[in-house]
């Protein structure tokens, strides 16, 4: 056997670059998850089907006991939420064969940190959208079931303009009291505001304190958008804040709970590369196919706010 006959080359491990390619996508895609890593997540990796059917049981109650007598019994008729397993997007680029050899190796770390990157914002982007339903909302980027930032308790009017302010204190309170009504628990909830809303929360003396930053190198710290604690409640900021239909600019502050939402993923963000000899480039994709839905529609709050 003549020298060099056992070399690896670009051909034998061919195998191993869609693998290294796909483990940079995935790590920049769980790194810029913020909604995703906060409500319910279901697998429904490997399974046949287009649609998921969670059970949907309600709350029961104590009852006082007798004594000499039959317990009550509680009884429930469950009801069921469906998740339809049809969001399928996917990242693809083109690099011709001239463009490989001429570039620097920084130029893959770039595109698999753009594909995560974008791949996250979509599922994210999902997520947020279903606050357009809570608290009654119509499902639309009207936001008919949300309240003005300026108090948290005026119904927020896109057609009309109304009901948009800069988030309070009050406004904060007033939201958190309406999950506490529907008796959500206080372990689980988050705050997401739009960029603009931290900018408001940064000039608010209260809003400033230790309490609210949190320590150095403590769980308060930032991570994955996490700026902050109000109330008990983690506060994330995210540029993926969802924009209403109405002629006012105007974005959207979701408080809520982890169940009021589930993602059901099928196919987990998987990247792909095939060499296309029409076009003397490699083909490199990702993608991911999942689905969303509420799940308890008093377990968040629409908040709108100046974009």
């Amino acid at each position: 056997m003549a020298f060099g006959d056992n070399n690896l080359t670009v051909t034998t491990a061919a195998k191993f670059i869609p693998e290294i390619w796909s483990d940079e996508v995935v790590a920049t895609y769980k790194k810029n998850l913020v909604l995703a890593n906060l409500i319910k997540k279901m697998s429904f990796k490997g399974k046949k089907g287009d649609s998921l059917h969670i059970p949907k049981p309600g709350r029961g109650n104590a009852n006082a006991k007798t004594a000499a007598t039959q317990v009550t019994l509680n009884t429930d008729t469950a009801t069921e939420v469906v998740v339809s397993i049809d969001q399928h997007w996917e990242y693809s680029i083109l690099i011709e064969d001239i463009v490989e050899a001429q570039a620097l190796a920084s130029m893959r770390q770039f595109y698999t940190d753009d594909a995560g990157y974008a791949l996250a914002r979509k599922v994210d982007s999902k997520l947020i959208e279903l606050g357009r339903a809570v608290q009654g909302g119509g499902g639309t980027a009207a936001y008919s079931g949300a309240f003005s930032g300026a108090d948290g308790t005026t119904a927020y009017v896109a057609a009309a303009n109304t009901g948009n302010g800069a988030l309070t204190d009050a406004a904060i309170r007033r939201s958190i009291q309406r999950l506490d009504d529907q008796d959500v628990p206080m372990d689980g909830r988050f705050l997401i505001v739009p960029p603009s809303t931290r900018n408001t929360l940064m000039g608010i003396d209260r809003f400033t304190e230790q309490a609210f930053v949190g320590e150095a190198g403590s769980s308060n710290t930032i991570r994955n958008g996490e700026i902050g604690n109000v109330y008990g409640v983690p506060v994330f900021v995210s540029s993926n804040a969802d924009t209403t239909s109405g002629s006012t600019a105007t974005r959207i502050c979701l408080l809520g709970h982890r169940d009021f939402a589930v993602l059901a993923e099928q196919m987990a963000v998987r990247s792909q590369t095939q060499y296309k000899q029409e076009w003397l480039g490699t083909l490199f994709t990702a993608d991911t196919l999942f689905g969303v839905s509420e799940l308890r529609d008093g377990a968040a709050v629409a908040i709108a706010v100046p974009a």
